[in-house]
């Protein structure tokens, strides 16, 4: 039976500063894609970054996927939404795109930090049962 796990993907420490780091670099990727898109017409703000905190969160924890979707927010607000590369008062239509998004990153990262456990639990050998099963009948 195989291992579970990313195959070829190396798992960060939570807590280290190379798990920031990767954060910090997830995010200017993330933003050099959104500028893609945005040149390229799509006025959604926080589309690349979603997956890449999903991504983030089952390579490097969840910690620094928190710290880069709280980088994501000042980021977006001043480079993508109009007046863009300033910061100006929200609309309420970006209240709102800020707070789905605030939703969306909690529910991923939450589900990445699930999975990441589950593969851990998985690589070393799954649950141990210290006697029976109680899904078996003794009589």
């Amino acid at each position: 039976m195989r291992r579970a796990g990313l195959v070829g993907v190396p798992r960060v420490r939570p807590w280290s500063w190379q798990a920031f780091l990767l954060g910090l670099i997830a995010v200017a990727v993330s933003a050099a894609l959104q500028a893609i898109c945005v040149a390229l017409g799509a006025k959604l703000y926080f589309a690349t970054f979603l997956p890449s905190l999903f991504v983030l969160g089952l390579v490097a924890g969840a910690p620094a996927a928190i710290f880069a979707a709280l980088l994501t927010v000042p980021l977006v607000w001043w480079a993508f939404m109009p007046p863009v590369f300033e910061i100006s008062p929200l609309t309420a239509a970006d209240a709102d795109s800020i707070n789905l998004f605030f939703l969306l990153a909690v529910l991923l990262i939450g589900l990445a930090d699930l999975c990441r456990k589950a593969m851990a639990i998985i690589s070393r050998g799954g649950l141990k049962s210290p006697g029976e099963s109680a899904a078996t009948n003794s009589q």
